[in-house]
């Protein structure tokens, strides 16, 4: 009945199948560790205390650790089932769900890629003052020319693209443990349990905690980056183990910069620091050095993070092109294997947004904290996937324990505790940036000549259409405030 109006791209990937597990997880590291964990002192103590942070890294490396196993685990039943999020989603419930968790996690790739180069040249103008917080007319035209060189690197090969990404990985790891090291030595015992529980005015330790969720669920967003690039791996089991090596990395670093930090400030001095705020403690532990090194971390540790999100943006439409729910056209490749047409729509879309933040940085600030609450449905889909694949038993290894139940069992839970702590606002806003998605779907459909929505989509389009309109009529009111 459907006739494509181009071959789905299955064949070129063959070629590109040559990613190692020590490239896969410098993917899945160089996708977590990007500017996020440079502002995190800051980011966690402005709404909470110690003990809320400490609970809060709490539940935030049980969850993640359990949403690691489920798709470690889903890698090892559904092999065929390339670039996790998407198909996970449309396994679990269609075409249009697996689309939505698509361009949900493209138009967050995207978003975060402009918040790269915005901070890359916010660190240069520690040193540069014309290129001042990253938004003045300089920055934007040397980010922009840093988009188009970085774009045409990786027209020349992804196997290329990710070797560098390793290498500025490992870079960027240096500050970052030198940090650790130097913060270490400075700790001090009693300004760390100093309002331990946090000050009345930060509210009730569940407020605190919840306040904690999204800033830890935005650094770890890219945990999911080797299963992204399955489909390219040399193995299909280094997927999940890539997945869980990338994780554990990140998560001692994450946590060691956060809680470390406030052994040097108390949490309403860190409260008041200027992003971003490990220059500060550095330079409070060390002196004015310390400062520097950050900066320059910095700026190395955006420009992998950049790299490595441009290649997974790309990857989140060529793949969902290639099965048939985005335009074909978005699932060729050039003669190195590269999603070539994916990559110029993710960075006109990055150098429109760029241009932009010129007039309205209070949008792209907004579209920031947004990117973190769309990813949420996307690993909602992924661990009830999970959930229901292991209640049915289907796919399991021999010898496979059944310890799969209860871990995709709870993994789901946390994903809707995080949907819970994101709020109904971040909700209704992120509605805003789904809902245009259909129109892209349906021009896919209608290129295949295949039925756009089946009845259940039709219930899925007019809810989210529904819950779009309310964020507008708020926003509009002056009810809902971005």
């Amino acid at each position: 009945m459907s006739t494509a109006a181009a071959p789905a791209p299955a064949a070129p990937a063959a070629p590109a199948k040559r990613l190692s597990l020590g490239l896969l997880v410098a993917l899945v590291v160089g996708s977590i560790v990007g500017s996020g964990i440079f502002g995190l002192p800051q980011n966690m103590a402005a709404h909470a205390g110690a003990g809320a942070i400490l609970i809060g890294w709490t539940i935030t490396g049980i969850g993640m650790l359990l949403l690691v196993r489920v798709f470690q685990m889903l890698s090892l039943r559904k092999p065929a089932l390339d670039n996790g999020v998407f198909a996970y989603a449309r396994a679990l419930s269609g075409e249009y769900v697996g689309f939505n968790a698509a361009w949900g996690y493209w138009v967050s790739a995207w978003v975060g890629n402009v918040g790269y180069l915005v901070a890359a040249f916010g660190a240069l103008g520690y040193f540069f003052p014309v290129f001042g917080e990253g938004n003045t007319p300089a920055a934007i035209a040397g980010a922009s020319v840093v988009l188009w060189v970085v774009h045409f690197l990786v027209l020349r090969g992804i196997q290329g693209a990710v070797v560098l990404n390793a290498v500025v990985t490992a870079a960027k790891l240096v500050p970052l443990l030198l940090f650790i090291a130097l913060v270490a030595m400075a700790f001090k015992v009693e300004t760390f349990q100093l309002g331990f529980w946090g000050a009345p005015a930060l509210g009730s330790l569940l407020d605190q905690v919840k306040s904690t969720m999204l800033v830890t669920v935005w650094v770890f967003i890219g945990v999911e980056g080797a299963s992204v690039y399955s489909a390219r791996a040399q193995r299909r089991e280094d997927v999940g183990r890539a997945t869980f090596i990338g994780f554990l990395v990140c998560l001692l670093l994450l946590m060691a910069v956060s809680l470390l930090s406030l052994g040097i400030f108390s949490q309403p001095e860190l409260a008041a620091l200027k992003n971003p705020s490990m220059a500060g403690v550095l330079e409070s532990a060390v002196g004015t050095w310390g400062a520097v090194l950050i900066y320059l971390g910095l700026i190395v540790s955006v420009g992998g993070g950049f790299l490595a999100w441009m290649l997974l943006a790309a990857e989140s439409l060529f793949t969902p092109a290639g099965g048939g729910v985005m335009p074909a056209w978005l699932a060729q490749s050039n003669a190195r294997g590269v999603p070539a047409h994916a990559l110029w729509v993710t960075n006109g879309m990055v150098q429109l947004f760029l241009l932009l933040t010129l007039w309205s940085e209070a949008s792209y600030l907004a579209l920031i904290s947004l990117s973190t609450a769309m990813i949420l449905l996307p690993y909602l889909f992924s661990a009830a996937y999970g959930l229901l694949l292991a209640a049915r038993g289907e796919g399991a290894l021999p010898g496979q324990h059944r310890g799969d139940l209860p871990v995709a069992a709870l993994a789901t839970v946390y994903c809707v505790w995080l949907l819970f702590a994101a709020g109904i606002k971040y909700l209704l806003l992120s509605a805003l940036l789904y809902a245009p998605g259909v129109l892209l779907y349906a021009w896919a459909k209608r290129q295949r000549q295949q039925r756009v929505f089946t009845r259940w989509e039709w219930a899925v389009l007019a809810l989210l259409v529904g819950l779009a309109a309310v964020a507008a009529t708020l926003l509009a009111t002056g009810r809902l405030g971005l």
